[in-house]
């Protein structure tokens, strides 16, 4: 990252792979509204937003633990972060609904794991992602494939915070659920787009009709 980039948040990576045009309206325009799913994912991180620290069984667990990386351009917060007292350092990341694997929240763990391995200099091979719904935790390893979607994804987002452009919209099963849909309109402009190249096809007005 150039000294003079401010750094990615770490919640634009997850936007971005879940959708880069709801990426670019938070993070570019920002823009953003609450829907049903929003408001339970705030509720689920009441739980561990008031940054602090307890001790349980001997591993000293960190709320709300403030993580960044000068050499990746990353910043953020890890809702928690285990530290076991063989040296194991473990992020765990809280989302609302039941267990099931979600790239899109992978790769955050994924990022926070580099900025803690950045920060306190020992790896951090593993973290979880606990998923509220079911009190189940989904263990994920934090592999190289993963480390390379990190830094491709937070260059993808710098390259469009730099260019200013706005991602263009999916208008697919992503949409239903996004709490932007009013914002982006994603079906308005798909008929755009559509209406757009149908006009490729049809003839020019100026255009000399044979008798």
């Amino acid at each position: 990252m150039e000294a003079t980039e401010d750094p990615v948040p770490l919640s634009a990576l997850q936007h971005w792979i879940y959708c880069p045009r709801q990426c670019g309206l938070i993070h570019l325009e920002q823009q953003f509204e609450d829907n049903v799913h929003t408001a339970r994912g705030q509720a689920v991180h009441h739980l561990v937003d008031t940054p602090g620290y307890e001790v349980k069984r001997g591993v000293r667990v960190e709320r709300a633990l403030p993580l960044w990386s000068d050499r990746f351009g990353l910043i953020g917060k890890a809702d928690l972060v285990e530290f076991h007292p063989d040296g194991r350092i473990y992020p765990v990341e809280f989302k609302h609904g039941r267990k099931r694997g979600r790239i899109h929240d992978d790769i955050q763990l994924a990022a926070q794991a580099m900025c803690l391995e950045d920060m306190l200099g020992r790896p951090v091979p593993q973290g979880a992602i606990y998923h509220a719904s079911s009190h189940r935790r989904r263990e994920v390893d934090i592999t190289e494939d993963l480390r390379a979607l990190v830094r491709e994804t937070a260059d993808a987002i710098r390259a469009m915070l730099a260019s200013g452009i706005l991602p263009p919209p999916v208008n697919d099963a992503r949409c239903r659920e996004c709490s932007l849909r009013e914002i982006c309109q994603p079906e308005l402009l798909a008929q755009q787009t559509q209406m757009d190249r149908l006009k490729q096809y049809l003839f020019s007005p100026d255009d000399e009709i044979s008798p």
